[in-house]
This record gives structure tokens, C-alpha cells and sequence, in this order.
């Protein structure tokens, strides 16, 4: 048998076991992917005049009122849950009911004034065994400076 030459069943079966490996690596990123970071969390997040407010939903359990963590720079500020009333998004068709908003006020540390901060709300998602825990943004990151009176700014807006 020459060995620069394999045989062409040698080499359909080789080539078959590699895309079985392939689809099951793939299938395996997908299901793992789906279990820690699910799609199903929809929010937002926006500057008031004292802190961060928005809503978190999450479509799979309509009815639950979901943890979210805010963190400012990178540095963990405030946890809660988003069961304050929103009226926007019911009416928007976001949610069955009115009671996903939540709203943090900043703490001391964040009012130097014309500083420019970002900030990025997560949901704190659990697995459903208690297992492990992961966070999932909410929207875009959002950007914001400190008025001279204390007061919230969007960046660009003053």
C-alpha cells in the first residue's frame, strides 16, 4: 500500500468524522451560549436629573421581576429589582403589566462636576439551579456627566 496515496474510503471517512466533530462542537456552543446569556431579557437605561432609570423584562417569565446591577466605570454602584411602575412599557407592548422600571441614584463618589462617566445596567440572570450566575446588559452603555449643581447630564447634553 503506498502511504502518498490512501485509499479514497480512508479519506471519505475521515472527512465525514470531522464534520460530525464539527456539528457537535457547534451544537454544544449553541446550547451552552443559550443557557447562560438567554435572549430573552429586553431593557433600557437612561439618565435622570439624580441617577440611572429604565426597565428590564424578561419574555420568557413576563411576570418576574428581574435583578439588575448597575455598574459606573466599571466599579459595581447598586443592585435592585425592576419593579417600579412603567407605564411606557406596557404601552409599548415590552410587558403584560406596568411594574418593570427601576431607578438608581448615584452615590457621592460620582458628583465631580464635568467628569464624564459611563454607565451599564445588567440583568443578574441564575440558571434556574442556582448553579451559576451570569449578567447580561441591558441597551447600549450610557454616557453621562455631572451638572456643577449635582445634578445628571446625557453626554452632549448640558
Amino acid at each position: 500500500m503506498d502511504i502518498t496515496n490512501p485509499p479514497a474510503r480512508l479519506v471519505n471517512l475521515l472527512i465525514g468524522k470531522s464534520i460530525i466533530e464539527t456539528l457537535l462542537v457547534g451544537a454544544l456552543a449553541v446550547f451552552t451560549f443559550l443557557s447562560v446569556f438567554p435572549p430573552s431579557f429586553h431593557g433600557w437605561g437612561e439618565v435622570t436629573a439624580a441617577g440611572i432609570a429604565g426597565w428590564a423584562v424578561n419574555d420568557a417569565a413576563p411576570d418576574e421581576r428581574v435583578e439588575v446591577q448597575l455598574f459606573v466605570d466599571g466599579n459595581f454602584v447598586a443592585q435592585g429589582r425592576a419593579n417600579q411602575h412603567r407605564p411606557d412599557v406596557s404601552a409599548a407592548g415590552w410587558a403584560q403589566d406596568a411594574w418593570h422600571g427601576y431607578e438608581f441614584a448615584l452615590p457621592p463618589a460620582f458628583t465631580k462636576a464635568a467628569q464624564m462617566h459611563e454607565a451599564r445596567v445588567y440583568v443578574l440572570h441564575d440558571d434556574g439551579h442556582g448553579l451559576r450566575k451570569s449578567l447580561q446588559l441591558l441597551g447600549d452603555p450610557i454616557s453621562f456627566t455631572i451638572n456643577e449643581d449635582g445634578t445628571l447630564a446625557s453626554a452632549g447634553a448640558r
